[in-house]
Parts: structure tokens; C-alpha cells; sequence
């Protein structure tokens, strides 16, 4: 739920691997789902994957196990509500969007006792109707329950997830992982989209480079002031990371962009400059890329 990047590209991997895997998609995107399979483009070749049900439809999948949720922001709460149809007591929904309200947001609508928590990190697209496209080779899905403890369930998926080759390390504290993630991107978005240029931009121009950390300490601060336990090397180790990545890696803000698409920049830019007002504390770097991205957040050239 859905077929987008993060959820096309498990599916690929669970379905090739023999899990009966699900896609949720609509339009043509579906269309082509249908009629050729899902489509992987990634570093080691193209991989083609038949799912069990290609449908724009919940009702006609049934109850499932698991439900791998990748959607935009902006469409959380119609997909939460799409989901119900295929719950059970014991089907774990694992919230793998950016930002870090995803799984308080999904209890409002779902049973608690249904929603996990997690974080993707990956760079995936849908390049044309029916293909995921992967940049890079790394691919994590870290995630666990709300409260962090083990449970039969998120450890099955994360088998089932190793099992198809990728990666799906335990947590004993997914909050702290999902903030890690949040601070990263936070910066990755902001600046790549803002600035329209790529991480090789921002590491080879000095300005970009010194505007990356600041925004990466800003959100940091947010995330301790509200008792994240982020560790005191985490600006250092983002840094480090960051420079590892592909020269031509941009977020996927900057390529919607790019491409006129809706911005989620509510629950990036502009979730560090909320989260930091409840915090009590500022963000002057993020309220600033979120005021230049706001105009596009709808897509096209203006917010009109």
C-alpha cells in the first residue's frame, strides 16, 4: 500500500522470492502491472515480477499478514482507511514514509495493535507506468513495533526480507532510527530540492556543503529536545554517509519537483519547523526551505 517506489520495490523482491504479494496501485501505473508484471530497474539488471493481486481495490485482496505502507503523506489517511478491508488482529501495517509522524498519524485511524513502526533507506522511483527504478545499491527497511519489542510478527517479516536479499536489521529502539532518518533527509531533501542540484553539487560546493550540516544540527537539536535519544556523533556520522552516496542522488522532493508533482514537504521542511515550535526550540534553516518549496507543494509551478 502502494506500488510506489519503496512498496514496488519490495514487491518485486517478495514476490520473486515466493510470497503471494499484493500491489496496490491505480491508472496506468496498474494498467501496466497488469499487463506486463512490475517492472525493477536497478544496478544489478531488470528483475519482472508477476504479483498474486494487481489491484486499485482493497476489498478484493482479503486479510493478509503484513502491509508493507509507502505512500506519499499527503495521501495517509485515504490509504489507512483502504487498509481496513485487509486487517486481522495479528496484521502488522509497518509505515515506511519519510518524516517521523507516520505511525501516530496511522493509529488515529487504525488499531493501535495493528500499526508498527519503520524507515526505508533506499532511493526508488516509479520511472513510467509498471517500473521502479533503484539508484544505488543500498537498500534498509528497519523496522519494529511501536514499542520496540520483539514480536513473532515484525521478526517473520524481516526473514521474509532478508530472504529476498535485502537488508532488515533488528532495532532495540525504532524511534531513534526513524529520527536518524528524518535528520538525514531533512537535509537531502531540502537542498536538493531547493537548490535543484544533487548531493555532488552540495559536496563540491563549500557554501551547500556548510548549509547541509547546519540543517542536519537544526533538526538533530529538535529531535533531543524532544527526547530523542540521537547520538552525539550523529551530525559527524550523516556527514560521512553522505558523502558516500552517489554524485547524482537527489531526494525524491526534488524530483517531484522536477517532474510538477505534489511536494510533501509538510512532513519534512515543514514537520522539522512544527516539531521544533512543540519542542520549544528553532528552525529557522528548515522554515526557510520549506517557504521556498511551499509555492510548488501542489504541484506545477505555483500552490494556485
Amino acid at each position: 500500500m502502494a506500488t510506489g517506489g519503496i512498496g514496488g520495490f519490495l514487491a518485486v523482491k517478495l514476490a520473486n522470492s515466493g510470497h503471494q504479494v499484493a500491489t496496490i496501485a491505480r491508472g496506468n501505473h496498474l494498467a501496466e502491472i497488469i499487463k506486463n508484471g512490475l517492472i525493477l530497474e536497478g544496478t544489478s539488471g531488470i528483475e519482472v515480477a508477476q504479483p498474486w493481486i494487481a489491484t486499485d481495490d482493497t476489498s478484493k485482496v482479503g486479510e493478509v499478514d503484513a502491509i508493507i505502507f509507502g505512500v506519499k503523506g499527503d495521501a495517509l489517511e485515504t490509504a489507512a482507511r483502504a487498509c481496513l478491508p485487509m486487517l486481522t488482529a495479528d496484521t502488522v501495517v509497518v509505515p515506511l514514509l519519510n518524516g517521523v509522524e507516520a505511525s501516530d498519524r496511522l493509529i488515529n485511524i487504525l488499531p493501535e495493535r495493528n500499526v508498527a513502526n519503520g524507515v526505508a533507506q533506499i532511493s526508488t522511483t516509479i520511472a513510467s507506468p509498471g517500473v521502479i527504478k533503484k539508484i544505488g545499491d543500498f537498500d534498509v527497511f528497519t523496522f519494529a513495533e511501536r514499542d520496540s519489542k520483539p514480536s513473532e510478527r515484525i521478526a517473520n517479516l524481516q526473514q521474509a526480507i532478508k530472504d529476498a536479499g535485502s537488508s532488515a536489521p533488528a532495532t532495540e529502539d525504532i524511534e531513534r532510527d526513524v529520527w536518524s532518518k528524518f535528520v538525514f533527509f531533512s537535509a537531502v531533501s531540502g537542498l536538493t530540492a531547493a537548490g535543484r542540484c544533487t548531493m555532488g553539487d552540495i559536496l563540491s560546493t563549500p557554501e551547500l556543503s556548510v548549509l547541509f550540516r547546519r540543517v542536519v544540527s537544526e533538526t538533530a537539536d529538535i529531535g533531543r529536545a524532544l527526547g530523542i535519544s540521537l547520538g552525539s556523533d550523529i551530525e559527524s556520522r550523516i556527514w560521512e554517509a553522505a558523502s558516500a552516496l552517489p554524485k547524482s542522488m537527489r531526494a525524491s522532493t526534488a524530483i517531484d519537483l522536477e517532474n510538477r508533482r505534489p511536494l510533501e514537504i509538510e512532513w519534512v521542511s515543514g514537520a522539522a519547523a512544527r516539531l521544533a515550535k512543540k519542542a520549544g526550540t528553532t528552525a529557522a534553516i528548515n522554515e526557510a526551505l520549506y517557504a521556498l518549496l511551499l509555492p510548488y507543494k501542489h504541484g506545477g509551478n505555483s500552490s494556485a
